[in-house]
């Protein structure tokens, strides 16, 4: 059995209003990892990422270019304790 690992990342430059959180979401469900993307007020993305290591690994490698239209600054990361508390990955308003 993989590792199951959770990331919470911050994803900066022009990453809001370029799809980044729907695109996001698609990247995680084919990924089978679990969680949550949503938008912050200073035009940052947030995300909490779980699963196991591979898939986890894959998405936050992914948000460092992130959908065509967006422009990626930097991908601050902070690798937590696994919870599993998520059943899929959503977008958070």
């Amino acid at each position: 059995m993989s590792e199951k690992v959770r990331a919470h990342i911050i994803i900066t430059g022009k990453v809001q209003g370029v799809f980044f959180r729907m695109e996001t979401q698609l990247e995680a469900k084919r990924l089978g990892v679990t969680g949550w993307v949503r938008n912050r007020r200073d035009g940052s993305v947030e995300a909490i990422i779980e699963g196991n290591k591979d898939g986890v690994t894959a998405l936050v490698k992914w948000c460092h270019s992130g959908p065509p239209m967006a422009t990626v600054r930097d991908v601050d990361i902070n690798w937590e304790n696994y919870s599993g508390a998520f059943d899929e990955f959503d977008i958070n308003f």
